[in-house]
C-alpha cells in the first residue's frame, strides 16, 4: 500500500476540505480519468482496492496512472483508553480529495471499457465520482 517514506510531522491537524481542486483537475496523462465530485478522505487501502479493480478490467490492454497519494497521517487511540495522555499514534494514511480532482487515469482502452473500469473503482470509494475525458488543446 502507498505510504510516505518520511514525513516532517508525525501528527497533523484534521483540516477543512473546502473549495474545489485547483491542481490535478484535468486529464493529463491518459485518455480517460476518474473525477471526484465530492470532497473527502481516500485511504491507502481504498486506493489499492481501486487500482486492483481497474487493472482487472483493463488487463494488459491499457496503461493506468494513480493521480493521488496518501500523505496525511490519521491517528487513533487504542480501544478502552481513558481521555487525555496526548494524541494517538498514526493509524492510517489518507489522501485529501476535493471536488474536481482526477483520481485515476487510463490510456489505450476503448471508452466503454474505461467507463466500466471506473464504475467498478467508484464503488470502492467513499465519494461520488464520474468519468472525465481528455480535452485536446486548440492550436
Amino acid at each position: 500500500m502507498l505510504e510516505p517514506r518520511k514525513v516532517k510531522w508525525r501528527r497533523v491537524h484534521r483540516g477543512r476540505r473546502r473549495g474545489m481542486a485547483t491542481k490535478g483537475s484535468h486529464v493529463a496523462f491518459g485518455s480517460f480519468g476518474l473525477k471526484a465530485l465530492e470532497s473527502g478522505w481516500v485511504t491507502a487501502r481504498q486506493i489499492e482496492s481501486c487500482r486492483v479493480a481497474i487493472i482487472r478490467k483493463i488487463r494488459k490492454h491499457g496503461r493506468m496512472w494513480i493521480r493521488i497519494f496518501p500523505d496525511k497521517p490519521i491517528t487513533k487511540k487504542p480501544a478502552e483508553v481513558r481521555m487525555g495522555k496526548g494524541k494517538g499514534a498514526p493509524d492510517q494514511w489518507v489522501a485529501v480529495v476535493k471536488p474536481g480532482r482526477i483520481l485515476f487515469e487510463v490510456e489505450g482502452v476503448p471508452r466503454e471499457l474505461a467507463a466500466e473500469a471506473f464504475r467498478m473503482a467508484g464503488y470502492k470509494l467513499p465519494i461520488k465520482t464520474k468519468l472525465a475525458e481528455r480535452r485536446e488543446q486548440a492550436g
